[in-house]
């Protein structure tokens, strides 16, 4: 898992090879058409006999660990045997994509984080409107934006771990029959704003909805679980665009922010006052190295994302204004742009 530093000019980041985003395309384009997908490891098939009949059993690794079994069918129901052989040949040449992409620089979250976005792909709920948010939408807009980010030697690292799951929820989905379903408990820290999913340690989710500073309680299966509401999540989460993540030894269809925005919206996150200066300096990174990806892609977005966003957002950001352009020594094709639009009006 990539680690962000502690730096004050960003990262230095290079974009990918033709054939490398290739094969990501690639990999995307068949994971769109593939339907649900297997969870954990792409396993293999046991015939087990039991009283007068055999059945078959796809044997695999859940998480790291801990084995799991799905009852397949009777061993003559040859089309359930056939579809399951299929559905774990596309789950190993999947895992066989993932494991070279990362090794050519592409981001690619851990299992924990897989097995959870897996179950979420399943159900439907990115389909249904649920947007990934956080660490892991920029690590998706990298991907797909063909970026490969090197650290310089001399910085110090933060301490490894694996980034939490944020997700944007829009009203319409969390006014949706899916939401009650999600298999979505409360979590255990005091403030109440984090949720979990049962079964699976040491992961936190957040949810996030627009509104204002205040807890929307949503009913589960599992047990009533929480979504804050946040000013100019509306502005994060209009029009979201389809992508994929890196995860595990899948790759997961999701809901992701617009680019552009995320950029203006996470360095809008980091200027707040409940930011610890570590989360502030690794929003900021992301998004400096996220808007220059931007920006040779699609050299307007950025200006029209932020001539888009709201009043009193903008008005946050612009005290960052001589923080941000200190930091672009490597990045000299955003200096004008940050220079124009967070000059004091």
């Amino acid at each position: 898992m990539f680690n962000w530093v502690i730096m004050e000019a960003t990262p230095v980041h290079f974009r990918q090879e033709a054939a490398f985003c290739a094969q990501y395309s690639e990999l995307k384009k068949r994971t769109l058409t593939a339907g649900a997908l297997l969870p954990g490891t792409p396993g293999t098939l046991h015939r087990r006999k039991g009283t007068g009949y055999a059945y078959w059993y796809r044997i695999y690794y859940s998480t790291p660990g801990r084995q799991a079994e799905t009852l397949v069918g009777r061993e003559n129901d040859t089309a359930a045997e056939t579809s399951m052989r299929q559905r774990m040949d596309f789950a190993a040449w999947s895992s066989r994509q993932v494991v070279t992409l990362r090794k050519l620089g592409f981001q690619v979250a851990d299992k924990t984080l897989a097995r959870v976005l897996v179950e979420l792909h399943n159900l439907g709920a990115f389909s249904a409107g649920l947007i990934v948010v956080g660490a892991l939408s920029h690590m998706a807009w990298l991907n797909e934006l063909g970026i490969v980010v090197r650290l310089r030697q001399e910085t110090a690292r933060l301490p490894s771990g694996q980034p939490g799951l944020e997700l944007g929820a829009p009203d319409t989905f969390l006014k949706s029959p899916l939401a009650s379903k999600l298999p979505i408990a409360r979590g255990e820290e005091p403030s109440g704003l984090s949720a979990r999913i049962p079964g699976v340690e040491g992961l936190s989710i957040e949810f996030h909805t627009p509104g204002n500073d205040m807890i929307v309680e949503v009913a589960g299966v599992d047990g009533q679980w929480t979504a804050r509401a946040d000013p100019n999540y509306d502005y994060l989460l209009t029009a979201p665009e389809s992508g994929a993540l890196l995860a595990g030894g899948h790759c997961i269809p999701v809901l992701l922010p617009q680019a552009a925005r995320l950029v203006w919206h996470t360095l809008f996150l980091s200027n707040q006052a409940h930011r610890l200066p570590v989360q502030a300096s690794k929003d900021r990174q992301r998004s400096l190295v996220l808007a220059a990806a931007v920006m040779e892609h699609d050299p307007w977005a950025l200006l029209t994302a932020w001539e888009q966003a709201p009043p009193a957002m903008a008005a946050s950001l612009r005290p960052l204004r001589a923080t941000l352009l200190a930091s672009l020594g490597p990045l000299p094709e955003l200096y004008d742009l940050f220079n124009d639009c967070l000059r004091s009006s």
